[in-house]
Order: structure tokens, then sequence, then C-alpha cells
């Protein structure tokens, strides 16, 4: 099952064809690739018509990277002004679970912009183990790293947001929306659900809320512990929203004042609702600011059309 990625940049075909095809700026975009070589051509006379050797490396972590070798070709169209750049890439890495493979990167111009699309497979390592592994894990973790990436380049080549920036506003975001759902969800679940008697059944006793509703306290409970975990997933699910994180801010000022009703005992304890609460306000208000702007694969077709201008080879000989 191949891998098809494709998108829509609002810059012109030139300055996306050089976003792409130059080596040092392909590798800041793409996480698919940490660095990006290109070898000399053995005669630079003939250019672009002579297929252009490249080497690429990839960090996967814990100081181990893996290597690889590839060959590409670019070509244009005359007919449609468009452009072609074909390739193929293999690695002797036995680290690496791509054998080999090939695919093309195909650039359309259109009235205010370039249709720019991908379509690459490759055959894999280690057996049957290494195919299983790479239809679960890999090969959708490639379409996804794929796609974010195109929508990176497109949102450098339309607003000039460079993709370090974008890289680090992506990481702040998504470490605020996940913490913020590991709170309500271990609040959930934790002191509501596993351990009610740790102090959540004092703080709804005390507030009096359900004074003329006896033996409702642990129901109750309950019942917020399920509705703190089903919006911790929200959080996560509802990526996008700028209105989960603006009901995150209210429920934790409910949260804080239910708290202060309950007794001002709550609020001398270590670790209490009230810094509690500003805590998870600030991380909020942080995922706010970040959400702008933010690479999403989302963003990206990932099926191929199927009409016969987006029939396109996908492999080369």
């Amino acid at each position: 099952m191949n891998i098809y990625v494709e998108t829509f940049i609002r810059a012109p075909l030139d300055e996306v064809w050089r976003l792409t095809q130059t080596p040092d700026l392909h590798a800041r975009w793409d996480l698919r690739f940490t660095d990006i070589e290109y070898l000399p051509r053995p005669d630079e006379s003939q250019g672009e018509a002579q297929p252009q050797r490249f080497l690429y490396a990839t960090r996967i972590g814990f100081g181990l990277e893996i290597r690889g070798e590839g060959e590409t070709v670019g070509s244009r169209e005359t007919t449609s002004g468009g452009r072609t750049s074909v390739l193929k890439f293999w690695s002797e890495d036995a680290k690496s679970l791509i054998r080999e493979g090939s695919g093309y990167w195909k650039y359309q111009p259109a009235e205010d912009g370039v249709r720019f699309w991908t379509q690459y497979d490759y055959e894999t390592r280690f057996g049957a183990l290494g195919r299983c592994f790479d239809t679960l894990i890999f090969k959708p973790l490639m379409g996804w790293a794929t796609a974010w990436s195109f929508d990176c380049l497109r949102l450098w080549a339309e607003r000039g947001i460079e993709p370090e920036t974008l890289r680090e506003r992506a990481a702040v975001h998504a470490m605020a929306r996940w913490t913020l759902a590991f709170i309500w969800m271990y609040q959930g679940l934790v002191p509501k659900l596993l351990f009610p008697d740790s102090g959540e059944l004092a703080i709804v006793r005390g507030s009096g809320l359900l004074s003329s509703f006896p033996g409702a306290e642990m129901s109750a409970i309950r019942l917020i512990g399920v509705g703190e975990i089903v919006f911790g997933l929200l959080l996560l699910l509802l990526w996008r929203s700028r209105a989960v994180l603006m009901l995150n801010i209210g429920l934790l000022a409910a949260l804080t004042l239910g708290a202060l009703l309950s007794g001002a005992a709550v609020f001398i304890a270590p670790f209490n609702p009230v810094t509690l609460n500003a805590a998870m306000v600030a991380l909020a208000a942080i995922g706010l600011l970040s959400r702008h702007d933010l690479p999403s694969a989302r963003n990206c077709r990932r099926h191929k059309p199927m009409t016969k201008s987006a029939m396109e080879p996908a492999t080369t000989s």
C-alpha cells in the first residue's frame, strides 16, 4: 500500500522547488530526515538531466541514527509548466526497516499556487515480522510524518514561518495539551474512582451542596470522576479546538469556587486547589497562545484522487 500525500501551497513554483530540492532546506522541514547531502555529479554539464546521488541520515534517539543513499532526477513538463522529481532510495544499514524504495514528487502550477504531492513505497527487512511492524506501526507513522512535513513546508512557503519555529510551537502546544489531559484523567480516575475516601468525599460533604440528599456524595464523586476523564480525552481528540481550552479555564474557576465553599482549610494544604488550578489555567493559556499556525497532517490529502490528471507513475526503473 503506497503512501500518498498532497497539499496546495500558495507560493510560486520556483520557491516550492527551491525549498524542496535544496538539501539543507529540505532537511529543515522534513521530519523523516535529519541530514541530506548531495554528492557531486560525475558530469555537471548535463545539469538536472543527470541523476543526483545523495546521502541521508535520520536520528532515531538514544544516540542512534539510520543512514542511507538515494538518487533523484528532476524534469520539466513543457505543456503544463509543472515539474516532477523521481527518486529511489536504499539503505545498507542493518538498523533500517527500509531496504529500498522509490517514488516521486509532483509540482503542478495553478492560478494562485502549486499543487504538490508525493507517492512512494518501499520494501522492508526482517521478514514477516518486519512486514507486520511496517503495516501496523511504521507505515502509518511515515504517512503521518510526510503529511505533517508537507504542512510545515506549506506554512514556510506561504507565511515565512521557519520550520524550527513551527516544531517548537507544535511541541509547546502538545506538552500543554498532553499535560492537561493527564491531570484531568488522573484526577478523575485515582482520587475519585479508585480512592474516593482520600479527601474528595470530605470536600463534597464540606460544600453542603448535597446535604439534602444523604448518601449521594459517593455517586456524585464517581460521576465527576467520569466527567473529568471524558474531558481529558476531549483535550486530545479535539486537538484544534479553542473552545475546549476556554472551557478548561471556566471549569477550573468553578472547581476553585467549589473548593472555597467546602472550607478554607483546603487552601493551606500542600498542593492545594489554588496552586493546582492556577497551573492548569496557565497550561490552557499556553495552549491557546501556541495553537496558531500549527502544522497538521490533517491539512493534507492522504488518499490519491481517482482522476486522470492525478494518475502519475509511482516508481522509477
